[in-house]
């Protein structure tokens, strides 16, 4: 019969030992899955020897051979870790050590204003940790719409946290014990531990890649075919964050589940057109669709609707002063472009848009939909009137009756 092996991440370990990459992925729930489906999972380091047998070494460093017919590496990434950072597990770490900290700090430099950096910065702002995030761009989260970032970044510094944008870092030094951020326009950063996420690298440098026919980029990434995820070698797959964007836990399930599709001759469910993003800080974002700056680029006539959490009755009663809501909408068809969320729950409101996106819905149907009260998904409703009143021609709205004959 047809067999397939598939490289899990607990298979890849740098340290040559997989105990604590097991420890943190495994959990009974996998097993009981992995258990229910007739899935053998083996634990140890795995390294093709050819383009269908792997060696995987355990722990007591002992080799097994397995073989597959159809194989599907999904080792994800582990932090990018460059040699001019003075890592030392202690003052200066990778987002995988901030989990392991001892203590809290008093004030946490983070190098990087991507989702990781992002999500780290705000959780420790939130625990009343005096945050400073470093930024070489102008701007953070570049991929999300320029509204929704400009009310959460006003969030951020009414608790005090502090950007420095548009700024490279140029070195790191320790001094008394403590990481100095030091920066290219001459700006020194002092604080009890620095954070450092310029980005991730795929977990492929001990796979023996070059056995099985297959090379990684510069970052560790693998190229696939976006619709099979097929690897160079046919028989070979790749999925989830080893071969780069989106690299989220749910298009990353998905990606999985239609490549094994396809190694095993069923019908390939097509890729919804629109995912939606969730960045898990304080506040959370989720953004689906268009923004506004892509329906400029695309010269797209579009229009907004924004409601903020504390017009809705939920957000009231919560005592919500922040978050909100944008709906990006096209002027021609009504038809619904993109969702944008910042605050509370903004990653399980999000779906509501991403459904009438993907059924090629128009904005209307927040309008005449009926909300559960008091909700906070009341505010698709909120944005979509605000959205109509903006736009007169669309709504009816021509001007006062004209007088009745008497």
């Amino acid at each position: 019969g047809l067999q397939a092996a598939c490289i899990k991440p607990e298979l890849v370990c740098s340290s040559g030992t997989s105990a604590s990459i097991k420890q943190n992925i495994r959990t009974d729930m996998l097993d009981h899955h992995f258990a229910r489906n007739g899935i053998a999972v083996a634990h140890g380091t795995a390294r093709f020897m050819d383009t269908h047998h792997i060696t995987i070494t355990m722990d007591n460093r002992v080799a097994r051979t397995v073989s597959g017919d159809r194989i599907i590496i999904a080792v994800g990434t582990r932090p990018h870790r460059p040699a001019n950072v003075p890592f030392d597990g202690k003052v200066v770490l990778d987002s995988d050590e901030m989990t392991s900290l001892a203590r809290l700090p008093r004030s946490l430099t983070v190098i990087g204003g991507g989702v990781i950096g992002i999500e780290y910065a705000t959780i420790f702002s939130a625990l009343d940790v005096q945050v400073s995030i470093v930024e070489a761009h102008d701007s953070i989260l570049d991929f999300v719409d320029r509204g929704i970032i400009a009310d959460f970044m006003h969030q951020l510094c009414d608790r005090g946290m502090r950007f420095r944008l548009g700024t490279r870092l140029d070195s790191i030094t320790i001094t008394d014990g403590k990481p100095v951020a030091i920066l290219a326009d001459g700006g020194h950063i002092r604080s009890d531990i620095l954070l450092y996420t310029g980005g991730r690298s795929g977990a492929t440098d001990q796979l023996g890649l070059d056995a099985c026919g297959l090379q990684a980029d510069s970052r560790g990434r693998l190229q696939v075919d976006p619709k099979t995820f097929q690897t160079d070698v046919a028989h070979i797959y790749a999925t989830g964050d080893v071969i780069g964007f989106p690299s989220l836990a749910s298009t990353s399930l998905e990606q999985g589940r239609i490549a094994a599709c396809h190694a095993f001759g069923q019908p390939v469910p097509p890729a919804p057109e629109f995912f939606p993003y969730g960045i898990y800080s304080v506040p959370e974002i989720s953004t689906v669709g268009m923004t506004e700056e892509q329906a400029r680029e695309k010269s797209i006539p579009y229009e907004c609707g924004i409601a903020r959490f504390r017009e809705t009755s939920r957000g009231h009663i919560a005592g919500m002063h922040s978050g909100m809501l944008k709906l990006v909408i096209s002027l021609e068809n009504h038809k619904l472009l993109g969702v944008h969320i910042v605050g509370e729950s903004a990653t399980e409101l999000i779906h509501i848009g991403q459904a009438v996106l993907n059924f090629g819905g128009k904005f209307d149907y927040f309008i005449d939909a009926t909300f559960n009260y008091p909700t906070l998904a009341e505010a698709y409703q909120i944005a979509a009137l605000d959205a109509w009143n903006r736009i007169p021609r669309l709504s009816g709205n021509m001007g006062p009756p004209s007088p009745v004959a008497t």
